[in-house]
């Protein structure tokens, strides 16, 4: 049975809660995601702990966000870990966005738009041009040009980005809840199947897994609703 596209966020408090929350949601998922807080507290160790022996794709949440300079030399530092992908800002500019990709040829450099955190409203504040909808397609566009061969957006503006960049690029999408849970610090979010349906590769998913009692279950029941869909189900 193929795993579900899901990256599960592994926002933990140490590196053994992270390493057993992987251990439990790899048959589950093809993906385990790796922030920026628990990388700088254990640094290149956390990878190969949530890797475990297992195949799982590891995503590299660090969005790096500096000159095109200090973005190559941080990519090269963290691709010899092999993970399958990495964020960089797509706001840093092509440039940067070009030397992040020519550093590391073997990861999906992954641009990240605008921040499911962030309204309409605080686009304002920041002197962005809005809506929330209008400057994600704006920075797709850039970073694919750029080279990039991944994007993040929120699943609200999934089918617009696809719509923009074409089939071959892979679309990740945070602020992804089964319907029911809680929002927590995300604005612009929607459930696992319409996410897909709007065109999302690969969804992330954190405190609705981890959070749970049993986190495995949790994935084991989000990957079943899955499945049953006509686009995993190869027998649809």
């Amino acid at each position: 049975m193929n795993p579900a596209p899901i990256a599960v966020a592994l926002d933990a408090p140490d590196l053994e809660t992270a390493a057993r929350w992987a251990s439990l949601v790899t048959p589950h998922v093809s993906t385990v995601k790796v922030g920026l807080e628990l990388y700088l507290r254990y640094g290149p160790d956390v990878v190969a702990s949530v890797r475990g022996a297992s195949r799982v794709q590891v995503f590299l949440d660090l969005k790096l966000h500096d000159i095109p300079a200090t973005v190559a030399g941080a990519t090269r530092a963290v691709a010899r870990l092999k993970p399958a992908f990495l964020t960089v800002h797509a706001a840093g500019g092509q440039a940067m966005i070009r030397a992040a990709v020519e550093a590391a040829p073997a990861t999906k450099i992954a641009a990240v738009t605008v921040l499911t955190s962030l309204r309409d409203a605080d686009l304002a504040d920041l002197g962005l041009a809005g809506p929330a909808s209008d400057a994600v397609r704006r920075l797709a566009a850039l970073a694919v040009d750029a080279g990039a061969q991944a994007l993040v957006c929120s699943p609200q503006e999934a089918a617009a980005v696809r719509a923009e960049v074409g089939p071959d690029i892979t679309l990740i999408t945070p602020g992804v809840r089964p319907a029911g849970a809680a929002t927590q610090d995300q604005a612009r979010v929607a459930t696992p199947e319409d996410a897909l349906a709007a065109g999302a590769d690969l969804l992330v998913i954190g405190r609705p897994i981890t959070g749970a009692p049993d986190p495995g279950a949790a994935a084991a029941g989000i990957a079943a609703v899955l499945r049953r869909l006509p686009r995993l189900d190869p027998l649809a």
